[in-house]
């Protein structure tokens, strides 16, 4: 078992990490495990929409609200496959429960019931995911790529995605404007 466990956390992009996929994002950690960890970007957009998502897969989206939000970019694995973060209790074909509360669905059967109105009360849709290997993230977090902070669903899911970054700095009483690029070690 890893030496601590990150699910249901947030991780923030140090400053430092200027260039490259994960810059200035903030990633919801979903499982991490002894085999590694898995979670989603949760502030970076694609100009894809979900109703043009849906058309793209022959699913119709009559829901105003939800035909205009936007589609994720999760992470840099498996871009081409979709990730539904979400609440409630019920579980899809393919569902990884995070907590009591939260889980992500691969399977297609929830955008099956997203479309036909019977959606989770909240939900991100992501293509792709970001993954870690065993000892991985916990060596990126050692050498100061990420900060950690116990994720807000109110953040994931009442925010617009410009605002979760700064929201889960706040988190910390940090504002992220105020980090610096490098950090020691004593």
């Amino acid at each position: 078992m890893s030496e601590f466990d990150l699910t249901h956390h947030f991780l923030i992009a140090m400053p430092a990490m200027q260039e490259g996929f994960f810059a200035g994002t903030l990633t919801y950690i979903c499982e991490h495990d002894e085999n590694g960890a898995l979670g989603l970007v949760v502030n970076r957009p694609v100009s894809l929409t979900l109703a043009e998502m849906f058309s793209q897969i022959n699913a119709p989206l009559d829901n105003p609200r939800l035909a205009r939000m936007p589609v994720h970019v999760g992470g840099p694995v498996q871009m081409e496959r979709g990730f539904v973060l979400h609440d409630g209790r019920q579980d899809w074909q393919s569902t990884l429960r995070i907590n009591d509360r939260l889980a992500l669905t691969t399977s297609r059967d929830i955008l099956d019931a997203i479309s036909e109105g019977r959606s989770p009360r909240n939900f991100l849709v992501a293509l792709g995911y970001s993954g870690w290997e065993p000892g991985q993230l916990e060596h990126e977090i050692n050498e100061n790529i990420w900060l950690t902070v116990p994720a807000s669903e109110h953040i994931l899911f009442a925010l617009p995605p410009e605002e979760r970054l700064g929201a889960a700095m706040a988190l910390l009483g940090v504002n992220y404007s105020m980090l610096v690029e490098d950090a020691g070690h004593a």
